[in-house]
């Protein structure tokens, strides 16, 4: 069994460094955005055969489904005459072999600081698992991300939300031409938008003792959301209620931190007997607010382009609606 499974893990490196490689060299556009769509879901089995679920989880809904969608997207939009005005064959010149060595070099060396490494590694694992009994939840990731190091969730989720606030502001992008509504898109909204949402707060719910939680419950929503604009094109300019979404999960938790640190327990250090409870609240406003902003990143410039579309009444009086034409006779 082991010499199969051994097996089964060599295959694998080989087809996701064959499958990186089509797809950067690929002179056809969409050939290389499927193989690209592969490469994630490969990537994605290669961190469950790590161990690492939780991240296979958000590497298959972001990289894979979200990437692959928006790369499909613009795609469509360029048409073939600008997919193929884009392609082009990624030939080897002495700059790029450069670079390739390079890279080859450093995942060597990646690979034999791995294979030093002691068979046990004297880390904070230990201790931490110790712990886990007060931090309100029993699965060691998400102890790890809302109550051992609250401190880098919490700063994570600010740089979500002021990356989308940058897209709002810098609005500074030509807009692309929208592709023929897809009937087939529908109907797949029809059927998997309902039983994304399911399985979103479902994996927010497991999150606290399996694989899962907000991060991922965010990602499968936000490929809903990626979904249901590629069906049924979204506006999703800065509203009052979506800033108010977006901003959500970073305040809940904030105010979360700002609780603690007043009833004398520090920041972002929550009571054993709450913990469980603190968690899931931030994490279900986190959840939110990051499905809405990788959303909002995805079809955030489709209000300001299609302003930048609209007659620019400053420079041209006549655009204004019932201005006299300078042109026309008196």
């Amino acid at each position: 069994m082991a010499a199969e499974v051994q097996v089964f893990d060599a295959v694998l490196v080989v087809l996701l460094l064959w499958l990186g490689w089509r797809a950067l060299a690929s002179a056809d556009l969409f050939k290389a955005v499927v193989q690209f769509i592969v490469f994630g879901l490969l990537l994605s089995l290669a961190w469950v055969r790590l161990g690492a679920p939780d991240v296979a989880l958000a590497e298959a809904a972001i990289g894979a489904g979200l990437a692959g969608a928006l790369l499909l997207d613009t795609l469509a939009r360029l048409g073939r005459s600008g997919a193929a005005d884009e392609a082009r064959p990624l030939g080897l010149t002495p700059a790029r072999a450069g670079i390739a060595l390079a890279a080859l070099g450093l995942a060597a060396l990646l690979v034999a600081s791995a294979l030093a490494l002691p068979e046990r590694w004297p880390g904070l694992a230990e201790p931490a698992l110790q712990q886990l009994p007060a931090s309100g939840v029993s699965n060691p990731v998400t102890a790890t991300l809302l109550n051992y190091r609250g401190y880098d969730t919490l700063l994570e989720v600010g740089v979500l939300m002021l990356a989308v606030l940058g897209v709002w502001i810098l609005e500074a992008e030509p807009a692309l031409p929208r592709p023929a509504a897809d009937p087939m898109l529908g109907l797949l909204l029809r059927v998997l938008l309902p039983l994304t949402v399911i399985v979103a707060g479902y994996l927010l719910w497991v999150g606290a003792h399996a694989p899962g939680g907000a991060f991922q419950g965010a990602a499968l929503l936000a490929a809903g959301g990626v979904l249901w604009h590629l069906a049924r094109p979204l506006s999703l300019g800065p509203s009052r209620a979506v800033r108010a979404i977006v901003v959500l999960g970073f305040a809940v938790f904030l105010a979360a931190g700002v609780a603690t640190a007043l009833l004398g327990g520090g920041f972002l250090t929550f009571p054993p007997e709450y913990a469980g409870a603190i968690i899931l609240v931030i994490e279900a406003a986190a959840m939110l607010s990051i499905a809405l902003i990788m959303v909002a990143l995805f079809v955030g410039r489709e209000r300001a382009l299609n302003d930048a579309n609209a007659p620019n009444t400053a420079a041209d009086p006549s655009a204004v609606p019932g201005a006299p034409d300078p042109g026309a006779a008196p």
